[in-house]
């Protein structure tokens, strides 16, 4: 009769062990009974970067790679896309129900009232060079609200917690556009509660004079998707790092500097602009052919195409493309999408793509909706981190009241010497290389 545990023999002892199956999964302490002897640890699982192993249970992100399918709390992201705005979806994220009209109003109002930087954040911000990279201005500024917030630290009160999170999700628009602002010698811009949280955004941004910023409409829409696309993708780097670091029971500033500065790096947050380096870098739709050939030959990466997770074909894609065709009918087309529409058509026609399950993922085409409306490639890992701040935060407070969950600290195989006495200078042999200055 079929049960639901694994049954595992041990040939080095010949012992038999029945380890009981949960969700898909063994508990990995279980594998620790598995021992030779006394004075034997146990046996233990070895996955480098986590390739199969799962570190939580979270009821926040749905992710089935093979179909194709991404959800929020359950809802299809295609919907939440088409039918619903980026505020609305951070409530849906964080309190895993979609808001009454009144909720929404309320959620509203409150993240509005909530994005007036302190004065001295400003001084912060003055005090890094005038060429900055305004992810490592927005890094250090997210880090440094911990101190004019030290209640933050009360972690475990549920209404102090989310005063906090209200606050993050308010004012990180803020903190980004100033730090653009820095990087271009511009005055700081300051929030303007009659607009959207993305048409304030734009007007922190771009708005040049005293008078009223009218956002374009399109924009103001093609930035509420893409924020809605980036909000959370389930335990990838950044998150997990959120996850870890929060798990020291540090405040949430502190927390999500840590989990910024995990996107930072160019194989996370960097991706598209690695895109928008490639399609330069091939500068023709003629030239494609040939940079296609060097791809099969090992030469060179097919940047934005392919996925981790996604086996078949990334869900936000095909939503980012259309959002492209939009910004283009408003700023004009560019050559770097003509190049990326006809990368994509001969790639999507290639049995050496196909076969290999390489698709267009979601930084194929964000990185060129981002550069149409004005944006540097600096700033696409912190358009990144403002979307994702809302998926860090609920990732962050799951965790915090999972009973299951404790500091995290995962074990090692360890590969060094053994024990060794210590050998005065005088004795002790010429190694390795001496140390360039």
């Amino acid at each position: 009769m079929a049960s639901d545990t694994l049954t595992i023999t041990d040939n080095r002892t010949g012992k038999t062990y029945e380890i009981p199956i949960t969700d898909g999964t063994i508990r990995a302490i279980d594998l620790r009974q598995i021992k030779t002897g006394p004075d034997d640890f146990g046996l233990m699982s070895y996955d480098p970067a986590f390739l199969n192993t799962a570190s939580c249970r979270s009821a926040i992100t749905y992710i089935d790679g093979d179909k194709g399918i991404l959800r929020y709390r359950g809802y299809p992201v295609e919907q939440l896309a088409e039918k619903s705005t980026f505020l609305e979806t951070a409530y849906l994220i964080l309190f895993g129900e979609l808001p009454t009209a009144a909720q929404l109003e309320d959620w509203k109002d409150q993240i509005t009232h909530h994005t007036i930087l302190h004065e001295t954040l400003k001084q912060l911000i003055d005090a890094f060079r005038y060429d900055a990279h305004p992810m490592g201005i927005f890094i250090s500024t997210v880090a440094a609200m911990s101190t004019f917030y030290p209640e933050a630290n009360q972690i475990h009160d549920p209404d102090n917690r989310m005063h906090q999170i209200i606050r993050l999700i308010a004012k990180v628009p803020t903190i980004a556009a100033f730090s653009y602002r820095h990087s271009r010698g511009l005055r700081y811009m300051y929030p303007d509660n009659d607009l959207s949280y993305t048409g304030n955004f734009l007007s922190m941004m771009f708005r040049m004079t005293d008078a009223k910023y009218e956002p374009n409409p399109v924009l103001e829409r093609a930035l509420d998707v893409l924020f809605i696309l980036h909000a959370d993708h389930e335990q990838n780097c950044s998150t997990n790092a959120m996850r870890n670091i929060g798990s020291s029971h540090v405040d949430p500033y502190s927390a999500m500097a840590g989990a910024a500065a995990a996107l930072y790096g160019p194989l996370h947050g960097g991706a598209n602009e690695a895109v928008l380096r490639m399609l330069n870098q091939i500068g023709k739709k003629e030239h494609i052919p040939a940079y296609i050939e060097r791809v099969k030959r090992g030469e060179v990466r097919l940047m934005g195409f392919g996925h981790r997770v996604y086996k078949s074909y990334d869900p936000r894609a095909s939503i980012i493309k259309r959002v492209a065709d939009e910004v283009f009918s408003v700023t004009g087309t560019s050559p770097l999408l003509d190049i990326a529409l006809e990368l994509e058509r001969i790639a999507l026609e290639d049995e050496y793509f196909i076969s290999r399950k390489l698709y267009p993922n979601v930084d194929f085409y964000s990185g060129i909706i981002y550069q149409a409306m004005g944006l540097p490639v600096t700033m696409f890992p912190v358009m990144f981190a403002i979307a994702r701040t809302v998926g860090w935060l609920a990732q962050w407070q799951e965790m915090l009241t999972d009973s299951e969950q404790k500091i995290a600290r995962p074990r090692q195989v360890y590969i060094g010497s053994g024990k060794r006495d210590y050998v005065p200078i005088d004795a002790r042999e010429q190694h390795g290389q001496a140390i360039h200055r």
